[in-house]
């Protein structure tokens, strides 16, 4: 489950990037950027995650039955799913896609937001989304968007904690408005590349 990721330009370590200001209930945009590597590829095979456009700016009313909902899926997939590497499963470094029974961590989110939308949310509140964790490690977790802040679905935890109180760096998601279209969570800088590389 860990995305190494790369600029074009020179290469700049973590401890250069912005940390979530606690108790800012939403991250901040700040304009456009390079979707992931292994999530380009995904589209290319015709997945119908990639389709949804023309979305909004709206934000998820998170009332109780909603937050059940959201629960009970993370809680379905974080035990239906075991987490292996894309070396392991596949033998390549950085193969995004739906899993059966394991999975890396881009899958395990694809696998809950594909819920999630068959259960009715909107899916320009459910953004995928590279961070860094705690040790400098690229990593991807659902970002819900809602009227109480941005939460955040994570296959290394069941909690369920808006994201000023995870730990992770918050580097890039996909854009509300388009699935392909993917915004930075940091001050501008280089484009990065973002590719899966082990569990």
């Amino acid at each position: 489950m860990v995305l190494a990721f790369s600029k074009f330009a020179e290469a700049e370590q973590s401890g250069k990037f912005a940390l979530p200001t606690h108790n800012q209930a939403s991250a901040d945009v700040f304009g456009k950027t390079l979707p992931p590597v292994g999530y380009v590829k995904f589209c290319g095979r015709g997945q119908d995650e990639c389709r949804f456009a023309n979305g909004s700016k709206e934000k998820l009313n998170l009332t109780t039955e909603k937050w059940t909902m959201i629960a009970q899926v993370n809680t379905y997939v974080q035990t239906k799913i075991r987490p292996v590497s894309d070396m392991e499963l596949y033998g390549t470094a950085d193969f995004w896609t739906y899993p059966t029974n394991a999975g890396d961590c881009e899958d395990f989110v694809l696998l809950k937001k594909r819920y999630l939308v068959g259960m009715g949310f909107s899916p320009d509140v459910l953004l995928i989304t590279v961070v860094l964790d705690e040790a400098g490690e690229g990593h991807a977790v659902l970002t819900v968007v809602t009227d109480k802040g941005d939460y955040i679905l994570d296959n290394r935890r069941n909690e369920i904690l808006r994201w000023d109180n995870t730990g992770y760096t918050f580097l890039k998601r996909q854009s509300q408005y388009s699935a392909t279209a993917w915004e930075s969570l940091q001050p501008a800088r280089q484009p990065m590349l973002v590719s899966t590389k082990s569990n």
